[in-house]
């Protein structure tokens, strides 16, 4: 996967710098091109000379070293990159990529590629923790950016614990494993459900649930990024997408939602319909706002359509996934519901188990084909979710075992 890949290795100011260059000899010898960009404190720990002897190129340490006069430097490798490496990614590396800062030869460069950029972060184990650290983490996370988790284990400073800069052989199989699954898709249309929905009661009341679409987003970008052509249906969320080859349908109501979901059903080839949709809405709905009076309020509720009943009834070559959100006995359940609407899979979890809530980063899931498979994930981050999800998705429709 790396034979003659052009791969920006970023080296940031850490002791872990060392590390880099094992990481440099060893892309070379799987056949990649390495060029290699360093800061002014990764200077301090390695040598330039010494990646520039294990990666036989130039070294870039400033970015007023115009070494060709034809050609910008930083706009020239951020352009050359397939791939963008950070390794060890400092606090500082990765708090000015959060945060759109280009004031030297790395970060520049790194704003202007359009590379697929994988960083290894390494530090103390309380910086890694720190809640700045994890916002920016968050942030490049939620832009398409590839994070290889430090290992655990004696640090440099003298601590014992999450920090420790993955070992090179580790950071290349991650990266071999993600550029295999990036074409996992390729040529495929996904239809994706996200978000809750809005019964209107008057202009301005409504019944809801508490859905973010999270978890529908974040599989709507793991398809994405696996190849797939992709249209979200999102109801009201403040999530936002960060790949183009996402589709995003805005609705409301679970009426916009059936009617979106039914108008790209035909053309999909693997359905998952995350969305909470509202199973009830008001049977009357008011022009005007309802005015407080003495007394109860009785709101009568009536049925709405059941998406994804409609989908399983009509489904002909489309793989068809389902959500189950529960509170008890949440794997009986799924599995009734996997049967009854003719589903090829349900992903189901217990929303009141901790880590797993509706408006969190993270989810606990059950993933079951209709083969009865069942694969247990456990508390991760949602999208960390959504890639295995995928993953299970494209055995399934191979015929692989889980």
């Amino acid at each position: 996967m790396l034979q003659n890949k052009n791969v920006l290795l970023g080296v940031s100011g850490g002791i872990a710098a060392y590390k880099a260059c094992a990481l440099t000899s060893k892309l070379t010898q799987q056949g990649a091109n390495v060029k290699v960009i360093m800061t002014e404190s990764a200077t301090k720990f390695v040598s330039p000379l010494t990646f520039q002897a294990l990666s036989r190129n130039p070294v870039y340490t400033d970015t007023f070293d115009e070494k060709n006069p034809k050609k910008i430097a930083h706009i020239d490798i951020a352009d050359w990159a397939d791939i963008a490496i950070i390794a060890p990614a400092t606090a500082n590396i990765i708090g000015k990529m959060a945060n759109g800062i280009a004031d030297e030869m790395l970060s520049t460069t790194l704003l202007a590629t359009q590379a697929s950029v994988y960083i290894a972060p390494a530090m103390n184990v309380h910086m890694y923790a720190h809640q700045a650290v994890i916002a920016n983490m968050k942030k490049l996370e939620s832009w398409g950016y590839h994070f290889i988790e430090p290992g655990a284990g004696y640090l440099a400073c003298g601590y014992v614990g999450k920090g420790r800069l993955e070992e090179p052989e580790t950071i290349i199989e991650t990266i071999k494993n993600h550029q295999a699954g990036s074409a996992l898709f390729s040529g495929k249309k996904v239809l994706v459900s996200a978000g809750p929905t809005r019964e209107n009661i008057d202009p301005v009341r409504f019944f809801s649930n508490r859905s973010s679409g999270k978890m529908g987003f974040a599989i709507a970008e793991a398809a994405a990024n696996m190849g797939a052509e992709v249209t979200l249906v999102a109801g009201p969320s403040q999530e936002e997408i960060s790949n183009n080859n996402i589709k995003r349908i805005d609705i409301t109501t679970a009426a916009e939602m059936y009617e979106a979901m039914l108008k790209y059903y035909n053309g999909s080839d693997i359905v998952v319909k995350a969305a909470a949709v509202a199973d009830y809405r008001p049977k009357e709905t008011y022009a005007g706002k309802m005015k407080k009076q003495a007394g109860d309020w009785n709101i009568q509720m009536e049925r709405t359509n059941d998406i994804l009943q409609t989908l399983g009834d009509r489904k002909e070559n489309q793989f068809l996934v389902g959500f189950a959100a529960e509170t008890s006995n949440p794997l009986d359940y799924g599995k009734k519901k996997l049967k009854k609407k003719n589903l090829d899979a349900i992903v189901i979890n217990n929303v009141a188990a901790e880590g797993a809530g509706f408006s969190g980063d993270t989810n606990v899931v059950t993933y079951v084909n209709k083969q009865d498979e069942t694969k247990n994930l456990e508390l991760a981050s949602k999208q960390d979710i959504a890639n295995k999800i995928m993953q299970f998705i494209s055995n399934d429709m191979k015929g692989e075992t889980m």
